[in-house]
């Protein structure tokens, strides 16, 4: 098995040049929950000092009624911090949020827009995780990450600047503590950034290698393959587990070096503070009000150097999230030709998904406009490998592939979604209102239109019975339809769509007999008007098609209509004469 090409994952530069950009767009925000921030942070800075006051007064003994001013003041800096914070962390919050909101989007769009060979050689699983794993740790970073961090940073910086103000010999004791933690966060750094990002790497390929066993299950089951798609996952599984634990162990090391540079900067200041007060360098008060400074950067210290942990995570995602954000649009030809119909050309086609093992040899073939031909052949002949080149889901090998007489080359992947859509049994029922759904296809349809594409595919009974009618709300959450309806809706997304060149990809292989005639049927009015290729699972599909074209191990080995190839005896007739001896009374083979 060959290795996976994953998508790109983006540089430290260029995740600073991204964020840096989208941080200008929003400077007034930044600058306004800046301000807060700080603001908040010198208020509660006021605390320990006035603190310090009431110990002082104490300890002189002093009368009680002196005591109600600092401790009425203690009381205002309370409530004037929590208010600025508060505004502050809302800003902050926001400004994450939208930034968040841009890169997603900027994610989503450039997502949608990939090659699908790309998708195919990456794996569905790389591009699943992007989009749910690691967006939620960005997401979890940005809304409760970045506004304490924010805060933490300030506190620390801040409640230094204080203790130099209140005595530079508190500060000198505080800063023992400093290269301890310094050298702890250099060390966790580079263990850490390669540790998440293999982990990232891993979870991928772990769900990578679940969705090729669940989504082949029926295939895992019939070549009896279950044991080694278990030891797969369980190998997947492991190895992303074990990445998983070492971090837990990264971490627990991490916290007991910070608790080594709480203890030996605590013990420095109360040092300090016991040499001032016995040289009466200092009050009681200042020594308390030092030792509240220090002890209130716990918190925010080990807060920040924690931080780095989710910082880690969330930059080996956010890395996963920009690489392919910053993917390259597929360039447009320079010179648009038009097609000049609907007739489709495929000429010494070739196509390889690994080097050496051709699937496709020397494929020609051609569909006149308003033609339906179906592609017939054994599992494996290459059916569907030549339906998704002409569909410019894949690039030949070799030979070229033409809509309209302009080689998909010189066409560009835009025009080529316009004049050619696939359809395949895999359809995916999008969680909304059906009306929404249906719009997919023809964002300017109205209601009328809707229903026209309805009926065309003989869904709109069903759709108008619905329990809110074309308002209900299907797919996950929602009304969930059948196969057969499910399939029809993909078929009316088509009408509604209207492209001149349809491919129909083994769409009725889902459904029962019952539901497969309801298709048949459907796929048949879908098709009105419009060229058609059918990669036909059902043989009463082919019988049914203008031309039938024959493949075996890649190459084309016979064409022509229904009864020519049942005249002629070849292998369209073996077909043929098994399939219509060995139909279950539920019409499959």
């Amino acid at each position: 098995m060959t290795a996976r090409e994953l998508l790109p994952t983006a540089s430290g530069k260029r995740i600073r040049a991204v964020l840096g950009d989208l941080l200008r767009r929003s400077k007034a925000r930044a600058a306004g929950a800046f301000v807060f921030i700080v603001g908040a942070t010198a208020i509660g800075l006021l605390t320990a000092p006035l603190l310090g006051r009431v110990v002082d007064l104490v300890a002189t003994r002093r009368p009680a009624v002196e005591l109600v001013t600092p401790v009425v003041e203690l009381v205002l800096v309370a409530i004037a911090s929590a208010i600025a914070t508060a505004i502050g962390v809302a800003m902050l919050a926001r400004l994450g949020e939208t930034m968040l909101a841009e890169l997603r989007e900027r994610f989503v769009d450039r997502a949608l827009g990939l090659p699908l060979e790309q998708v195919e050689q990456a794996g569905a699983g790389d591009l699943t995780t992007r989009v749910t794993n690691d967006v939620s740790v960005v997401a979890e970073a940005v809304r409760e990450a970045l506004p304490e961090l924010g805060r933490s940073v300030l506190t620390i910086v801040l409640t230094l600047a204080a203790m130099a103000v209140l005595d530079w010999r508190f500060l000198l004791a505080a800063l023992l503590a400093v290269p301890i933690q310094l050298h702890t966060v250099r060390w966790y750094v580079r263990a850490a950034k390669p540790l998440y990002a293999a982990q990232r790497a891993a979870v991928g390929a772990q769900q990578q290698q679940l969705l090729d066993t669940i989504g082949g299950a029926k295939t895992v089951r019939a070549f009896r393959l279950a044991d080694a798609h278990v030891e797969r996952v369980r190998r997947r599984s492991e190895g992303a587990v074990e990445l998983a634990l070492r971090g837990i162990r990264l971490m627990t090391r991490f916290f007991g070096r910070l608790n080594l540079a709480e203890f030996v900067g605590l013990s420095a200041v109360l040092a300090a503070g016991f040499l001032l007060v016995g040289a009466q360098l200092a009050t009681v008060g200042v020594a308390t009000a030092a030792a509240l400074y220090f002890h209130s950067l716990f918190g925010p210290i080990n807060t920040a150097l924690a931080l780095v942990d989710d910082a880690q995570a969330a930059a080996a995602s956010l890395a996963r999230l920009v690489g392919v954000a910053d993917l390259p649009v597929p360039a447009e030809p320079a010179r648009r030709t038009r097609p000049v119909d609907a007739s489709v050309k495929a000429t010494a086609v070739g196509h390889s998904y690994v080097d050496g093992h051709p699937v496709l040899r020397d494929v020609d073939l051609e569909v006149a406009p308003g033609e339906r031909v179906a592609l017939v052949g054994a599992s494996g002949a290459g059916k569907t490998t030549l339906a998704r080149l002409v569909a410019g889901i894949h690039h030949t090998s070799t030979g070229t592939v033409a809509l309209g007489g302009v080689p998909l080359d010189e066409l560009g992947p835009s025009a080529t979604r316009r004049t050619v859509a696939l359809i395949s049994q895999e359809v995916h029922v999008f969680s909304g209102p059906l009306s929404a759904d249906l719009r997919l296809a023809a964002p300017e349809a109205t209601d009328d239109d809707l229903r026209a594409g309805l009926a065309a595919v003989g869904a709109l009974d069903w759709a108008e019975n619905l329990p809110d009618g074309l308002a209900t709300v299907v797919g996950e959450g929602g009304h969930q339809l059948t196969v057969t309806q499910a399939q029809q809706l993909a078929l009316a997304r088509l009408v509604l769509a209207d492209p001149p060149v349809a491919i129909l990809d083994e769409a009725t292989a889902e459904a029962g007999s019952a539901g497969a005639r309801t298709l048949e049927a459907a796929a048949a009015a879908a098709l009105e008007g419009r060229t058609g290729l059918i990669v036909a699972h059902r043989l009463t599909q082919a019988a049914a098609s203008d031309r039938i074209v024959v493949l075996d191990a890649g190459a084309v080995v016979e064409a022509g209509t229904h009864d020519e190839l049942v005249a002629a005896g070849g292998r369209y007739a073996t077909l043929w004469s098994a399939w219509s001896g060995t139909r279950d009374t539920n019409g499959h083979t």
